[in-house]
């Protein structure tokens, strides 16, 4: 790290379980952000200002003006334009010293596999569960830990599913495929514009934990928020012996 870098990171590198060593894992580490939305705004930017040397943001949707309401990426300025052109502006203003790919598509086959492949943390950010499936299988087939979250009304979770570990459980354990969920989106449902902060930085926080290896990750929990009556709850999470994604069953 050069002084200036010393400096802007110093908040991190005064903390002992961080460090010069974990800042310099930040500086040298590449993210993937699969949705510049409610989720993805908080994350992006507090992954870009803690200093992640590369940000992969990837969403495939242009800026409404009902998204403004809690996706802090975008301005009003920004309506009508890819969610990605806006969300990538804004980090690089954020943080310059990020360097930011943006994905103006729908990651889905090869190109998602490509994408988590060279990537060493993933967050998913996205809001239906074709593509947190997609991008499940993509973590277990190269073992990238995924950071999880979703947000809804009053309500959020997050996990991690840290695949580089033979034990861990998979998105899959969770929520199997095909399983009867309804898709609830904000569309219709509504969400409380800090619930998609709390979570996304949260996911955040996670992911920089990851990468600078401290502390303990949310890797076999999953931690659900009430919005309304502002309670954690936090429940264990075992590997599914029998899923078809990380078990081979």
């Amino acid at each position: 790290m050069n002084d200036d870098q010393l400096l802007r990171y110093s908040r991190h590198i005064l903390l002992p379980e961080i460090g010069v060593e974990g800042q310099q894992a930040i500086l040298g580490a590449r993210a993937l952000i699969v949705g510049a939305g409610g989720l993805g705004s908080p994350a992006a930017m507090y992954l870009a200002a803690a200093g992640v040397g590369k940000l992969a943001l990837c969403d495939g949707d242009t800026v409404d003006l009902t998204n403004l309401q809690r996706q802090i990426l975008h301005s009003t300025a920004s309506v009508g334009r890819p969610k990605v052109d806006s969300g990538g502006e804004t980090l690089a203003r954020l943080n310059p010293e990020s360097k930011i790919e943006t994905i103006a598509v729908r990651l889905e086959g090869a190109a998602l596999d490509e994408q988590v492949e060279r990537s060493d943390v993933v967050l998913d950010c996205s809001d239906n569960f074709a593509t947190r499936h997609a991008i499940n299988r993509a973590c277990v087939r190269y073992r990238k830990p995924l950071v999880s979250g979703a947000a809804i009304r009053f309500d959020g979770q997050v996990s991690v599913f840290d695949l580089r570990r033979s034990g861990s459980a998979c998105y899959h354990c969770l929520f199997p495929e095909g399983m009867a969920l309804d898709e609830a989106r904000c569309a219709v449902m509504g969400v409380f514009a800090p619930m998609t902060g709390i979570i996304g930085a949260t996911q955040a926080a996670e992911a920089l934990k990851l990468l600078a290896g401290c502390g303990t990750s949310l890797d076999g929990r999953l931690l659900l928020l009430d919005g309304l009556g502002m309670e954690w709850r936090s429940i264990r999470l075992g590997r599914d012996p029998a899923c078809r994604v990380c078990s081979g069953g």
